[in-house]
């Protein structure tokens, strides 16, 4: 199983679930052999490291991100990827628009894995302050678990 976490840019919410994906899976379900990377609907921060708010969020957890660099969504992961996960509906729309057609099924929004979740979307924490970024890894850490939980099932 490979999976893809995408959001706007890939330096606040995509690092971040990926970061916490991979965790849980070294944690909770050592078993599955799931492939994790995350990637940007655009080019803006091609290369450089996660949002500086979002590894001192990650590091409060323990979580340490600060070894990935952002990349650009392209066609090929697509066929890569079996599930690429985005944060919100405008990345699903822009994912979706990108996708050859026999792949869209693969995009869905990372929230669909939690659905007692009321929220569906993980707000870009960009232009806000260090609570968004809480908020984000409080969201993420709960698709992410659904995820591991469906796949478990599997």
């Amino acid at each position: 199983m490979r999976v893809l976490l995408v959001c706007m840019g890939n330096i606040c919410r995509s690092p971040t679930a990926e970061v916490v994906l991979r965790d849980l899976l070294r944690r909770e379900a050592p078993e599955l052999n799931i492939e994790i990377d995350s990637a940007g609907i655009h080019d803006f921060h091609r290369g450089e490291p996660p949002d500086r708010r979002a590894c001192a969020a990650a590091r409060r957890r323990g979580l340490n991100m600060d070894m990935l660099r952002a990349r650009q969504l392209r066609i090929e992961d697509f066929k890569r990827f079996d599930l690429v996960l985005v944060m919100d509906r405008e990345n699903h729309r822009d994912a979706l628009a990108l996708a050859p057609p026999d792949y869209r099924d693969r995009v869905k929004l990372l929230l669909d894995y939690a659905p007692a979740q009321p929220h569906r979307e993980v707000p870009d924490p960009y232009y806000g302050d260090e609570a968004g970024f809480e908020t984000a890894l409080d969201l993420i850490e709960a698709g992410a678990r659904g995820l591991l939980a469906e796949l478990r099932n599997r």
